[in-house]
């Protein structure tokens, strides 16, 4: 399972491809179907919608070696833990109100006992100026402080904007910080590059919901649209596997660690646990995605799948939303 390929990297594949088909054919064709979407080849009005519905205990998840800065709603000297999880929970508890305000948005936790002393276990609960641009102090392996950032119902919002109209994304940033914390950063430094490429419509294999059709196969078309975050100017460092639940209709994730995403139009239960999922399209705006897979393509084979490839790549732009809360 493999990326979009150069001409170079054809060359040296296509010769490795005719010599393992002669070793385990049957082997391949089983894994490249099963992971058709690699190739370079809900709403959820919080995290939670999306989790509940796994057999995973709630997201909570910071990046380690981080501190965040920000005005702080909880003390760290009064407010201990023994796990950044209890400190992340805190924040969340505080980040419940009916109309999805939050007055906790960002935790930070002492968990290196070495670096952190007698602040270990300190857990400090903070409010950002602006959540899309959260204030980091310092960063880097002699730091102890784990951090990580909460969005309520309304935050964390992004803007998919292409020519063929806008779609927005809820981030996930407590279930894949490190993945939301490069979105964040596209959205500061923008996303010159970026581009969808791939699209395939969900044929007669899924419903509009994104269930299986039973019986029907999973491909092709495998119901996606697939594109890359590499931007110009800005030095992409592959992200750490991070939560990988089902794939559900309007899915964003990861193909291997990035940049190459998609974007999936259907339920894939056959490629549950492969994929980073970073964020999810907003129900009410899944027509957009649709309409660009439905978009004029062409056939290629990548890596022995067949795969449907726009006759135009579509250049995309990120941006974030602001919110009143």
């Amino acid at each position: 399972m493999g990326r979009r390929q150069s001409d170079a990297e054809r060359g040296v594949c296509a010769l490795a491809i005719i010599f393992l088909m002669g070793i385990s054919s049957c082997v391949m064709v089983f894994h490249f179907l099963i992971g058709a979407i690699r190739p370079s080849a809900v709403e959820v009005s919080s995290t939670s919608d999306l989790v509940k519905n796994e057999e995973h205990e709630e997201c909570c998840r910071g990046t380690d070696h981080v501190e965040l800065w920000g005005g702080a709603v909880k003390w760290g000297a009064n407010f201990k833990f023994n796990s950044s999880r209890e400190c992340c929970l805190a924040c969340k508890a505080m980040c419940e109100d009916e109309r999805g305000r939050c007055l906790c948005d960002s935790w930070v936790f002492c968990g290196d006992s070495k670096i952190c002393g007698s602040r270990f276990g300190e857990c400090w609960l903070k409010k950002q100026k602006d959540i899309m641009n959260p204030e980091r102090r310092e960063s880097g392996g002699q730091v102890g402080w784990t951090s990580g950032l909460v969005f309520g119902r309304k935050q964390g919002i992004v803007r998919v904007e292409t020519e063929y109209g806008s779609f927005r994304m809820k981030l996930f940033p407590d279930c894949a910080p490190h993945s939301v914390n490069f979105i964040l950063e596209l959205l500061a430094l923008g996303c010159v590059g970026c581009q969808f490429h791939r699209a395939e419509s969900r044929g007669s294999f899924w419903f509009s919901n994104g269930d299986h059709v039973e019986n029907a196969p999973y491909g092709p078309p495998f119901a996606l649209i697939q594109g890359t975050l590499e931007a110009h100017g800005i030095v992409f460092e592959e992200n750490p596997k991070e939560y990988c639940p089902t794939i559900r209709r309007g899915s964003v994730a990861w193909v291997d660690s990035g940049p190459e995403f998609f974007i999936s139009l259907a339920n894939h239960d056959e490629w549950r646990k492969a994929h980073t999922v970073f964020g999810s399209v907003l129900p009410e705006d899944m027509e957009i995605v649709e309409k660009i897979a439905q978009l004029p393509t062409k056939s290629e084979v990548w890596q022995n799948v067949d795969v449907s490839v726009l006759e135009k790549p579509i250049p995309l732009q990120l941006k974030g939303m602001k919110t009143d809360l």
